[in-house]
């Protein structure tokens, strides 16, 4: 059934104080079981949750079912425009809509509240007063040991030694930087302060002349400015800034020593594990392999039970099941009706109905309803063509033989739909054509015979011997439940002649009716069926009154019946051989066993 959406809220409302999604809910058709296929129910969209009930008016007795969201997977199917499915995990709804536009919508609604269910997402971080932020996380991840060895004790010492080794390095590093930046500070002003020298050796101390012609400097100022240089260097035997430059270089060369060495037995230690490491990993990575496919098998496996018996399964035209599977479940689902109703009967207590029956002028009127033409038409076509010979027809095959039953078909297709007409006569003991067809027709004794019929109701009366009738019938998985809207009247055949026999008709055919307008539930055939009945009586010896047992009902019973839908032409054909003649045979044989023992009817 599709969706008569009533939502509660727009999906794309959101409470500005809460910034969450408001509630939105409607009616959708969720998919129950192969049995009662599809089935509206009321959705609700609330808080990241999915839940339905059986009516809007249940929800205070609690929801059916509920999903949450935040693993959901929305998949909008690929061919029904109204559909998508659910999944969370193996969980699976199938929903369907009212239209592609409403579907839209719930998809929207659905995949908002989904966005706005994580803890990270904004509306849930001010929701929950989160103080997360990306230098916290990156903290957290920093603190983690860089050596993240759980086995091999001794190649963690030695990463434990080279962090250590780290750490002095950089001392080291540091130390000697500043030393290098003192001593090229050294350097200049050690520049500045020579040439400042030279310059007040030039002006303070005068030269004087030789007898061989040189000059004699004054050296009294330069020795003593050497003797202050020197005596610097001696108070300060560590060199700029009280730095050790020889015992700094002796360490740095050690650190880096241990380093190397260190190294060495870390590359050492690895290549003996490598192959040992390698074997585990290999027998880690075959055993991954091996449970990843027990785990898709198994998951293949689960989904082929779990859906199997789902709507992708059902018939259509783009059904997953063969015409094999499709064949073998319909025969399957049919031997498990007929043990059903085997129990049922045995277990069963007739209710006697007394059901009036009016005299058989009040059935020979053509009546005044605004269907009588149509009837009138109907009638006039089955007693024409329904009763002649099929004996020299060599377009009808006969199927069955079952002693005085026999039953005909002609093959016809259209349009890939399977129209087999079917024809089948009989002639049944003790009853009269008037009984057969009454019961036949009589919609208060429909459900003491027909076992095929889920439910039904009278539409509307439109004379005593006319009603229009809509009926649903049991669905047969994979095949799609059937109902039929149908016009059903009941009429005595006026004889032209006083040698010919009583005759009596019931004739259904398909009708349209504004109080039982198709439905996406149930798929709507069409059909054009006629019972006619005529009695035969012998005539009794001596001066006995007439008795059941020289009463003789020969029934010509025909359908042409267009059932709709997808169903491999295979499959309807043999389930119609396979019905056809069970149908009769239970219905004549209740037929006798409600007359036994009465009054006979004419």
């Amino acid at each position: 059934m599709s969706e008569k959406s009533s939502s509660s809220g727009s999906d794309e409302d959101v409470d500005p104080e809460s910034g969450q999604p408001v509630e939105f809910g409607g009616v959708l058709s969720k998919w129950t079981n192969y049995i009662h296929g599809w089935q509206d129910r009321w959705v609700v969209l609330k808080n990241n949750t999915l839940s339905y009930y059986k009516s809007e008016d249940e929800r205070e007795y609690g929801c059916r079912g509920s999903l949450c969201l935040s693993k959901a997977v929305i998949t909008p199917h690929e061919f029904d425009e109204c559909r998508f499915d659910i999944s969370v995990n193996d969980s699976v709804w199938y929903l369907r809509a009212e239209d592609p536009e409403h579907r839209h919508q719930w998809i929207d609604s659905i995949e908002l509240h989904k966005a706005e269910s994580g803890y990270g997402s904004e509306t849930s971080l001010r929701r929950h007063g989160s103080m997360l932020s990306l230098t916290s996380a990156a903290s957290a991840l920093s603190s983690t040991s860089t050596s993240s060895f759980k086995k091999g004790h001794r190649l963690r010492e030695k990463l434990a030694e080279m962090e250590t080794f780290r750490d002095i390095l950089c001392r080291q590093v540091d130390t000697l930087q500043k030393y290098f930046d003192s001593c090229a500070d050294a350097v200049s002003k050690d520049e500045f302060q020579r040439d400042r020298v030279v310059e007040e050796d030039e002006d303070d101390f005068p030269t004087t002349a030789r007898p061989d012609g040189e000059y004699n400097h004054n050296n009294n100022g330069s020795k003593e400015k050497c003797e202050f240089m020197n005596f610097y260097q001696v108070a300060n035997p560590k060199g700029m800034n009280g730095i050790d430059f020889k015992g700094e270089a002796i360490t740095f060369k050690a650190t880096t020593a241990g380093i190397l060495s260190t190294l060495s037995h870390c590359i050492e230690l690895m290549v003996k594990r490598e192959d040992s490491w390698q074997k585990r990993l290999d027998k880690e990575l075959e055993k991954r392999r091996r449970v990843e496919d027990a785990y898709k098998s198994a998951m293949n496996e689960l989904k082929k039970k779990s859906h199997y018996g789902g709507p992708d399964y059902e018939e259509g035209p783009n059904s997953l099941i063969n015409e094999d599977e499709f064949f073998d479940a319909v025969e399957a689902a049919l031997d498990r009706q007929d043990k059903i109703e085997e129990q049922s009967q045995s277990e069963k207590v007739r209710i006697p109905r007394l059901t009036p029956v009016p005299p058989g002028d009040a059935y020979s009127t053509i009546g005044t309803h605004r269907f009588a033409n149509k009837v009138e038409e109907m009638v006039q076509n089955h007693m024409t063509y329904s009763l002649q010979d099929v004996g020299g027809d060599a377009n009808w095959q006969l199927v069955i033989e079952e002693g005085e039953m026999k039953v005909y078909r002609r093959e016809v297709e259209e349009n890939g739909i399977v129209l087999d007409p079917l024809k089948a006569t009989h002639a049944v003991k003790g009853v009269t054509g008037h009984e057969v067809c009454h019961y036949f027709w009589d919609t208060a004794v429909r459900l003491d015979w027909e076992t095929t019929i889920e439910n039904f109701n009278v539409v509307e009366t439109l004379s005593d011997n006319a009603v229009i009738v809509y009926q649903t019938h049991k669905r047969v998985w994979p095949a799609s439940q059937r109902d039929v809207l149908y016009l059903s009247a009941i009429r005595k055949i006026l004889a032209t002649n006083e040698n010919d026999p009583d005759t009596w008709l019931v004739c259904n055919f398909s009708v349209d009716h504004d109080n039982a307008l198709p439905t996406n539930r149930c798929v709507r055939a069409k059909i054009n069926v006629a019972m006619i009945c005529q009695t035969l009586v012998s005539p009794p010896e001596g001066d006995k009154e007439i008795s059941r047992d020289n009463i003789l009902c020969k029934i010509t019973y025909v359908a042409n019946v267009n059932p709709g839908g997808w169903a491999p032409a295979s499959v309807l054909r043999a389930v119609a051989k396979r019905e056809y003649p069970k149908f009769l045979k239970r219905f004549t044989s209740y037929v006798q066993d409600k007359t036994a023992g009465k009054p006979i009817l004419f």
